[in-house]
């Protein structure tokens, strides 16, 4: 029997938190409340909630910094500036302003009595302009500082065009990013190729750990019934083609418009697209006059596995620039509904590696192949079944969430030993 590691003080610094219902916040949330049950003393240093919105709900406006214990994590809000269109320079303010607001609780941190300061800081990326105040937070403490990265913000600024990728502002930014790297005792990422990454960056290998995002579990549709949902959405018997999430420049969802335009004539097969952020009204613009596809806000959590057991096929495009600085979290979940996915991403990427054997991945941007792989998937039940099935298989393989928080758990208790 493996021994439990004697209880650690962890504090987390991250921008995204509960009540966020996708990406980051989502994971950085499970992290800490499943460390606390293990007996751990967890405390998050996040920002208020605003994301996939990008505005912060009425209840969490003004009043400065709060502080509250959810699921037994101690939880320090911070103010920060959230621009209603995150543009390169706004989004850098916007990160900035969460980092200047972090410093007093985490400098507040170390300033404790010896045995209530922190063993371990862990600091999330987005936003690594947040990772100085995280170790000087634990320098101070005499703590080990741990960087967990989400995906490389630099270089997806550089892929979405948020940012130019040659001039002084880009070696700026990429000096930094290496530079602040550099500070963390151990770096960790959410997938082989961007684990490989950070050792392209410099850093030695020994400092490298993949921690994936985890599926909800392999059951995640186990007892969901989409039959709301066809209701409500006046979906009928029609196939859906389901994407669900963020709606932002790095997944280059142009081309779910332009695969339903190419489909138009199947009035068996819907696209839906589920989700909020700053590019959703210019899809629905780029949209306007298709009968077959939809578009809904996100939907709350609790309607998840419905909501999954809805598509036919889901879909997950991705701009290529992007196809190694992040392995989106959403693949996890949509393996795990035991639904094929169809993905654009090129051979020898992560996301390729990830969802092959599982859907079909076709050429980021080409519309067409986008089009025919979803109704090759619609008009050949039996082979969307058998990938599905593959699918959920490697959700339990790959994204059991036991597994990998045991394995964070042990790296931090053998971090915290070595201080």
């Amino acid at each position: 029997m493996s021994q439990q590691p004697a209880p650690l003080r962890i504090a987390i610094v991250g921008i995204n938190y509960a009540p966020e219902e996708i990406g980051i916040g989502r994971y950085t949330t499970d992290m800490a409340v499943a460390l606390a049950a293990r007996g751990h003393a967890v405390e998050m240093i996040a920002g208020k909630p605003y994301y996939p919105q990008w505005q912060v709900p009425e209840a969490w406006r003004g009043g400065g910094w709060r502080r509250s214990v959810e699921n037994g994590v101690a939880v320090t809000r911070c103010p920060h500036y959230v621009p209603a269109s995150p543009t390169g320079i706004k989004r850098i303010v916007h990160l900035a302003s969460f980092a200047a607001a972090a410093l007093a609780p985490a400098l507040a941190l170390a300033g404790r009595r010896p045995g209530r300061r922190p063993d371990v800081v862990l600091c999330l990326a987005p936003a690594l302009i947040s990772v100085p105040v995280a170790w000087l937070a634990a320098r101070l403490a005499g703590a080990r500082l741990w960087v967990h990265v989400q995906d490389f913000e630099v270089e997806a600024a550089f892929a979405m065009g948020l940012v130019k990728a040659d001039g002084l502002a880009a070696r700026a930014a990429r000096a930094f990013e290496n530079r602040v790297l550099g500070l963390a005792d151990r770096v960790s990422t959410i997938s082989p190729q961007m684990c490989a990454r950070l050792v392209a960056k410099g850093i030695a290998p020994d400092r490298v750990i993949e921690i994936r995002n985890w599926a909800d579990g392999a059951g995640a549709n186990a007892g969901a019934d989409p039959t709301a949902y066809r209701a409500e959405w006046g979906l009928g018997e029609t196939r859906v083609a389901l994407y669900s999430g963020n709606i932002a420049n790095k997944q280059g969802i142009e081309v779910i418009i332009a695969a339903a335009r190419l489909l138009s004539s199947r009035p068996d097969i819907t696209f839906v697209i589920c989700g909020d952020g700053p590019n959703r009204a210019r899809l629905e613009q780029a949209a306007a006059g298709l009968a077959n596809i939809r578009f809904h806000p996100l939907q709350p959590s609790a309607r998840v596995a419905d909501l999954l057991s809805l598509a036919a096929v889901h879909l997950l495009p991705q701009i290529p620039d992007a196809a190694d600085l992040v392995l989106p979290s959403k693949l996890t979940n949509m393996l795990a509904s035991g639904r094929p996915v169809v993905a654009t991403a090129e051979p020898g990427t992560g996301l390729h590696a990830e969802v092959d054997g599982c859907g079909i991945c076709t050429p980021p941007g080409d519309a067409a192949a986008l089009a025919e792989a979803v109704a090759a998937l619609v008009d050949d039940p039996a082979r969307a079944e058998a990938l599905g099935a593959n699918g959920r298989c490697r959700a339990v393989e790959r994204w059991s969430r036991e597994t990998i928080i045991a394995r964070l758990e042990s790296a931090l208790a053998q971090l915290a030993r070595a201080a």
